[in-house]
């Protein structure tokens, strides 16, 4: 294969969508959305892109990698009509993730509808046989994560022989979720003359033989640096004492606006997440032990404001994208830097500002300040106790809580029927998980642990609910 030919990137305040070559049917829903002028990343590879050449685009979370392939895929599907045909997609897009899956499914769809092309999402933790049937019928663009469209492939429900565009997204996230092996092996059932569009924060190793094995002579556009942090993200952190932790994320939570926190482990997401609502604040849980039902229902209360607080782990640092999100805060500190910077970036997208607060104990100074260092970051450090003013700084506005739900008795059984039920409960439990989370040292768990589970979605926070926010991902 030729070598990557690097381009320079250029952008114009005065470029709009439609200089770009973007057909005016997708302009107006652009412009219906609230989406006028295009980000550096789209302006950069939509020529490109549009011209049929293979794309390498590198750029910051956040930067508008959506729109610059959605637009592409859609605009090139539309110049070269193709009846649909029963399992075999015209374009497809690889995601790492179900949440990102079903963004970039719910971004493309109203410009799809307007071009009359069909688009469809394949991802495991849900029913096959929809899917099969969605297949069957025919689609244009398929939105898929390599696991389950692997297995559409085996049985003989997906054909790729027949793909136009093939788009990966975040695959360095895909590198380090070890999906790679698969990966590679759908896209050997392209077409070898097909165009491939890859879009990645990072170029490592695992993604660097993606590259080289499958894109021809691709066109490199880089927007801003790798990884680089965001001019309009202020960081912070809080130097706090372990037994006062808790008491300042109720603070900072309870203030109005969307807030995003972090913890390391799925256990400790959920742990904190019940001590939340337990306090007073309206939180919801994301994590890889929910069921994708309960997944998408959380995602869903947080981005229609009935929830203002996500507690998540790492599955939310990439490709999720709410509106306003005004603070991200890192309950636990990640363990490495691009994990930080990812997580970050959930705030001050799209060129809003935002405010990213790390949570540090006098035990982890050390590991804090390597991973500020590596992140490329300038955080200011405060020293502080619950009830300083600058949390109100930081999450200005009222606090607000509201009392938790009650949760409903269960009925009376004997015992030998209750254990009966939760050997039951616990079998099909770690059956749907995939066995137990690790536990690990984890500050966000020292509650422990029995306690009820708690209500997510808008039905348990409607007594806050806020209007709906816009999901638009540029």
């Amino acid at each position: 294969m030729a070598a990557r030919r690097p381009r320079q990137t250029t952008s114009s305040e005065s470029l709009t969508f439609a200089d770009l070559g973007v057909p005016d049917a997708l302009n107006r829903v652009l412009a219906a959305s609230g989406v006028q002028r295009p980000f550096p990343i789209q302006a950069a590879t939509l020529p490109d892109a549009l011209a049929g050449r293979d794309v390498l685009g590198r750029g910051r979370t956040g930067s508008g990698k959506t729109y610059a392939f959605v637009l592409a895929v859609l605009t090139r599907l539309a110049a070269t009509p193709t009846p649909r045909r029963p399992g075999r997609p015209r374009a497809l897009i690889l995601a790492p993730t179900r949440e990102l899956a079903t963004q970039i499914d719910s971004v493309m769809a109203p410009l799809a509808q307007a071009l009359s092309l069909r688009t469809m999402t394949v991802f495991g933790g849900v029913a096959a046989r929809p899917q099969i049937a969605g297949l069957r019928a025919g689609v244009d663009v398929l939105v898929a994560c390599p696991g389950r469209l692997a297995d559409h492939v085996e049985t003989g429900h997906a054909i790729l022989d027949g793909v136009e565009i093939t788009v990966l997204d975040e695959a360095d996230h895909m590198a380090d979720l070890g999906f790679l092996p698969t990966v590679r092996r759908l896209m050997e059932r392209t077409p070898r003359d097909g165009q491939r569009l890859l879009f990645s924060a990072t170029l490592d190793a695992g993604v660097d033989v993606l590259v080289r094995r499958f894109l021809t002579d691709p066109v490199v556009h880089s927007v801003d640096s790798t990884l680089s942090p965001v001019a309009a993200m202020t960081h912070h952190v809080l130097h706090v004492q372990t037994d006062d932790r808790f008491a300042v994320l109720v603070e900072l939570t309870a203030a109005p606006g969307r807030t995003v926190v972090f913890t390391r482990t799925k256990r400790g997401a959920k742990t904190l997440t019940r001590r939340l609502v337990a306090a007073g604040v309206t939180a919801v849980e994301l994590h890889g032990n929910l069921a994708q039902g309960a997944r998408t229902r959380n995602l869903q209360a947080f981005s229609d404001g009935a929830a203002h607080t996500l507690v998540a782990t790492d599955i939310a640092a990439r490709g999720i994208h709410i509106d306003d999100v005004a603070l991200v805060v890192h309950a636990d500190p990640p363990v490495e830097h691009k994990a930080y910077l990812h997580r970050s970036g959930r705030t001050a997208r799209a060129g809003a500002a935002g405010t990213v607060v790390t949570l540090m104990t006098d035990g982890q100074v050390p590991e804090v300040r390597e991973l500020t260092r590596k992140a490329g970051i300038t955080a200011t450090t405060t020293r502080l106790r619950p009830g300083d003013t600058l949390l109100r700084e930081l999450a200005p506005g009222e606090r607000t809580l509201v009392p938790a739900p009650t949760p409903t008795p269960a009925p009376r059984a004997t015992s030998t029927r209750r254990e009966a039920q939760g050997t039951s409960t616990r079998r099909e439990t770690q059956a749907a998980q995939g066995g137990r989370g690790r536990r690990g040292g984890n500050p966000t768990q020292a509650a422990t642990t029995r306690s009820a589970p708690t209500r997510s979605g808008a039905a348990a926070f409607s007594a806050r609910a806020r209007p709906s926010a816009r999901r638009g991902v540029r």
